[in-house]
């Protein structure tokens, strides 16, 4: 699979700007996600350089023979069902993964929005893993996986960090109307 997606990257025109993450385990945070081209991109990315890189589904949709598909793809299944505390699963499959490269888009949707997620800084806390910068810059068409994200104990401070340092690399998403940094938190 390593070479077939070396492959289809070279014949989409992204060029790879890192290998994996350097730890065994940690979140990747996936931004701008605006399509859902976004994953392909970065599972085709994460491939190439040897990894094996996770994402959240529903475990509802873990039936045969889509399971099967879904476990090779790295999905985590977890319970979104009323009730279910969807963090503390994640801070269990931390704890009980040798590895586990976790993908988190933090925009939450890939519909326009200012407003991003802070699950992934909680769990990063409560796990004990590092957060690292991942891009997938439709605009430079760049995908890799960048700097730690050094967390401070203000969420909100730390997200406004994370959305300087996008701005800053001029990251665009597939759908640049989508992708939208803001000066502020909101």
């Amino acid at each position: 699979m390593k070479y077939i997606a070396k492959f289809y990257l070279w014949l989409t025109g992204w060029k790879v700007i890192s290998g994996v993450a350097p730890v065994q385990k940690c979140i990747i945070l996936g931004v701008p996600h605006t399509s859902q081209w976004d994953f392909v991109v970065s599972w085709m990315f994460y491939k190439s350089v040897g990894g094996n890189s996770n994402i959240l589904v529903n475990k509802k949709f873990f039936f045969w023979p889509a399971k099967y598909v879904l476990n090779y793809m790295g999905a985590v299944p977890v319970d979104t069902s009323k009730g279910a505390s969807l963090v503390k699963q994640i801070i269990t499959e931390f704890k009980n993964r040798e590895v586990l490269h976790l993908a988190i888009a933090i925009e939450g949707t890939r519909k326009p929005t200012t407003k991003w997620k802070g699950g992934f800084h909680t769990i990063a806390k409560a796990a004990n893993v590092p957060v690292y910068f991942g891009l997938f810059d439709w605009g430079h068409k760049e995908v890799g996986v960048s700097d730690e994200i050094k967390l401070s104990d203000d969420l909100n401070a730390d997200l406004l960090r994370i959305k300087q340092w996008y701005k800053a690399r001029g990251v665009a998403g597939k759908h640049p109307e989508k992708f939208i940094l803001g000066d502020g938190l909101d």
